[in-house]
């Protein structure tokens, strides 16, 4: 990893508990979408692939990697309502709420980002939630003064897969993006890594297994925190 000079990490899986956080904030959000309609909620259900009585997703769920405007339309259709940017802002500023009254960390990551910092590598966050979201959970975790760069799904360079938050961090960290490290639990993730000729490094941290595509990461660690022992170990 000496060749790494910035690390730009996935929020959801990474730094944040999936299921804890996301499982009773998305059957809420879904819930009140429905408006009390058990047979609008019982469909949000199924298009989401979501199991209610455990509050948590199947792993074909769209929820896991995409964002708003990739399952949005799902809802929508559900809904009877037009698939359009006041839905998608709607569903977003719903997760805001929501993901607030249920936000988990996954171990201590200030503590890990905080060790990464000290070692003088800029850090950020690219996530498939939204740029707001994102900056007011990682407010709550204490992140924020260690981050560099919070990029959402609205935040201008595109939802992972496609590589642009991950150049458009190397822009500001000011290093060629093969210096860049993308950290994440899933296989978005791992082909933004490899759409912007990033260094892919998987977590298995989140909500799925990864083996099926761990082969294809140029590095593999148990989470954010055996990540930052492993840039402390002496060369």
């Amino acid at each position: 990893m000496n060749a790494v000079r910035a690390i730009l990490f996935d929020k959801d899986g990474t730094l944040i508990d999936f299921d804890r956080t996301w499982g009773p904030a998305a059957g809420g959000v879904m819930a009140r979408l429905a408006g009390g309609d058990a047979a609008v909620l019982s469909r949000l259900h199924e298009v989401s692939h979501y199991l209610a009585d455990h509050e948590r997703f199947l792993q074909t769920s769209p929820l896991i990697a995409g964002s708003s405007r990739q399952y949005g339309p799902l809802w929508a259709q559900v809904l009877d309502r037009p698939a359009d940017e006041a839905l998608f802002v709607e569903i977003d500023e719903l997760f805001i709420e929501e993901g607030q009254a249920h936000l988990a960390p996954l171990g201590h990551p200030r503590e890990a980002l905080a060790r990464l910092a000290r070692l003088g590598l800029p850090l950020g966050i690219a996530t498939n939630d939204s740029e707001r979201n994102a900056r007011i959970q990682a407010d709550i975790l204490g992140l924020t003064e260690l981050l560099a760069a919070i990029y959402g799904h609205d935040s201008g360079f595109g939802s992972k897969p496609l590589p642009g938050m991950v150049r458009a961090f190397a822009e500001r960290a000011g290093v060629p993006v093969s210096a860049v490290a993308l950290v994440g639990d899933t296989h978005h993730d791992l082909l933004t890594a490899k759409a912007a000729g990033a260094v892919s490094v998987l977590v298995r941290s989140g909500p799925g297994p990864i083996d099926a595509f761990a082969g294809e990461a140029d590095l593999v660690v148990d989470d954010v925190e055996a990540l930052a022992e492993l840039f402390l170990e002496p060369a």
